[in-house]
């Protein structure tokens, strides 16, 4: 599978979009949040039928993170399964597809409940990121990148 970040102000038209995810911040600092089975991750998932992108980064960021906030859309990361043998046509993704990020500015920050799929939260220095999430790669220090210039 092959990841492309395009940092843009504009929802792509000739792309399926899989899912949205907010690179969420109080004060300078970054949430992260723990999800189950998975770890120290940013805020984000699927959309759900008619939701729009920006409806899915507010409602996932208020399951997993208890925030809300002011969003802008900083760009997507195009995933090509082109050349994935592991790919299957009716699999669950599209074979280009793409996921959308957004920049939160977090205005309300609730108790952690942990209801959802979360087990709890954290703010961090953005620098520290590499030290917490399991899997940080160069596709999501550009986007971290993006969201700071932001």
């Amino acid at each position: 599978m092959q990841l492309t970040w395009t940092a843009s102000s504009s929802i792509p038209q000739d792309k399926t979009i899989t899912s949205a995810h907010g690179f969420c911040f109080q004060h300078d600092e970054l949430l992260l949040v723990k999800l189950q089975h998975r770890g120290w991750d940013f805020p984000g998932g699927h959309l759900e039928q008619e939701e729009t992108p920006e409806a899915c980064v507010k409602r996932e960021v208020v399951e997993e993170g208890y925030v809300k906030g002011n969003l802008r859309l900083i760009g997507f990361v195009t995933v090509d399964h082109t050349h994935n043998p592991n790919w299957q046509e009716n699999g669950r993704y599209p074979k280009i597809g793409c996921q959308l990020f957004y920049r939160m500015d977090i205005t309300e920050r609730m108790p952690f409940r942990g209801l959802h799929e979360s087990e709890d939260r954290m703010f961090i220095e953005p620098a520290q990121i590499d030290a917490y999430y399991h899997s940080w790669n160069p596709v999501y220090q550009a986007i971290l990148e993006e969201a700071l210039s932001n």
